[in-house]
């Protein structure tokens, strides 16, 4: 059986560092990260003479939906020769529509695959203080406008996936109790 792996959550709960780990501890698997997509996106930002803010109007109406295109069009060409690909993204909005899962599903049938979702848990204070932590260029509007832009994040667990895993991130013994358990979950 071939599976398609989504690792999903808000940003800033270390779902790098978890897709990493899970990717790693998976033989044969192939790990995609959306993120790779960033300096194609920071040139489109450029060439339109917009600020780089991927909070902005600009990025959600012309960049973020053809970055999740790229991704998965990546995955579906490497289940053509691999049974696991593990892609790293948030999906935010994608995860709580039922008919893009649908349709993602009825991809995945054509080629005998299945999904398998995770969700990475953290608390909102511990988001916080690890974007600071990451200092990263991508952040910058996000923490000058915290409130603001954290009232735009849906930190509800999702209860539309069936194939959904909960990954708790919030502490390091709750990392380690996850881990083993998205592994043993995934290759049984």
């Amino acid at each position: 059986m071939l599976y398609l792996k989504l690792e999903i959550s808000v940003k800033c709960v270390y779902k790098t560092f978890i897709s990493r780990k899970l990717a790693k501890a998976l033989p044969n698997c192939v790990y995609l990260d959306k993120d790779t997509l960033i300096v194609l996106s920071k040139q489109i930002f450029k060439v339109a003479g917009e600020e780089y803010n991927r909070s902005s109007d600009f990025f959600q109406r012309e960049i973020r939906d053809y970055e999740y295109y790229a991704v998965l069009d990546f995955a579906f060409e490497a289940l053509e020769y691999n049974d696991t690909v593990l892609i790293n993204a948030p999906f935010t909005e994608e995860i709580r529509d039922n008919e893009y899962l649908d349709n993602l599903r009825a991809k995945l049938k054509e080629k005998d695959a299945e999904l398998f979702v995770v969700w990475v848990h953290t608390d909102v204070e511990v988001c916080h203080e690890r974007m600071i932590k990451r200092a990263s260029d991508r952040d910058a509007w996000k923490l000058a406008h915290w409130d603001e832009y954290i009232a735009t994040q849906n930190f509800k667990q999702p209860d539309n996936i069936p194939e959904l895993f909960v990954f708790n991130n919030s502490s390091e013994e709750e990392y380690k109790k996850s881990i083993d358990a998205a592994v043993k979950a995934i290759r049984g």
